[in-house]
């Protein structure tokens, strides 16, 4: 079984990665970039169309190619064609499609940028052991959270704005003011369900940070989850759009958000697979369209 397993997005497409112990590589899914990049309703197919073409022509780079087992949408493991990631590049561009390039630029470049790094920081979080050291529900436990992601990539990792901020024509909560708001968001009850979501809401809401409040207040949610109710959520099973409106919509009617929350509850509170699929997923929501 292979231990690590990622998931990119690419215009909203799913680009599966996995692990392979036997080389020590991150391996991708050639049909999952093969649907990424072309029009085509049967990307297998295209793909096993374009392998047998290719073969002649690219035989050393298309021998390169390995099936490892990929979780599937109806959660099961099949044998999945895969490149090693420093091959990716050059197997992209034989396929004959018109994105090629798009897509490349953003393969290349995610992993450098600040969303790159600051993912591989927030996988780390699992192994690191340090979220088994915080309060859950505390401030200071979302500091730390943003701390360890966003450390020595912003100056203001793990700091409690000063300046106000606002996105997509919702102000968020005034900083002058958080002297008050987070103790009292702090101090709300969180035993029930309901009484966590009502306090992710609020924090939400109170946005503390410059940057980076959905990825880091999402990992300190299931931190009150699991302590509370034995509980984390899945969010591979949260759209992204019915996600976001949710979260629209919630400081003034959080029944979408917790119909949301409730539907992907799982009891798999250890499972780190299920981790590193929640990072993979927050990072998605917050990808611009």
């Amino acid at each position: 079984m292979n231990a690590k397993k990622s998931i990119r997005f690419y215009n909203d497409h799913m680009v599966r990665a996995v692990w392979n112990d036997t080389d020590s590589k991150w391996y991708f899914s050639i049909v999952d970039i093969v649907a990424a990049i072309t029009d085509s309703p049967r990307p297998r197919v295209y793909w096993g169309t374009v392998k047998s073409r290719q073969k002649a022509q690219h035989g050393e780079l298309y021998s390169k190619c390995i099936q490892l087992k990929l979780l599937a949408a109806d959660g099961k493991r099949y044998a999945t064609d895969c490149f090693a990631q420093e091959d990716i590049a050059e197997v992209v561009k034989t396929l004959p499609a018109k994105n090629t390039m798009a897509f490349l630029d953003w393969f290349t470049y995610s992993e450098n940028t600040i969303d790159g790094q600051s993912r591989k920081k927030a996988y780390d979080l699992f192994e690191s052991g340090i979220l088994g050291t915080l309060e859950p529900g505390s401030i200071k436990c979302l500091q730390q959270i943003h701390a360890y992601i966003f450390g020595g990539l912003y100056a203001f990792a793990g700091k409690i704005r000063t300046q106000n901020i606002s996105k997509g024509g919702f102000t968020f909560a005034n900083a002058h003011h958080f002297n008050t708001i987070l103790p009292t968001i702090e101090n709300m009850p969180e035993t029930t369900f309901d009484e966590i979501v009502s306090k992710y809401v609020e924090m939400n809401v109170a946005h503390p940070f410059m940057e980076g409040n959905g990825r880091s207040t999402r990992i300190w949610l299931d931190l009150i989850f699991k302590r509370s109710l034995k509980k984390c959520v899945d969010w591979s099973k949260i759209d992204k759009q019915d996600y976001l409106q949710a979260m629209r919509k919630s400081p003034v009617d959080d029944s979408d958000i917790r119909r949301l929350l409730r539907g992907a509850l799982t009891n798999k509170i250890n499972d780190r697979e299920l981790f590193m699929k929640g990072v993979d997923y927050s990072y998605y929501y917050e990808q611009e369209e």
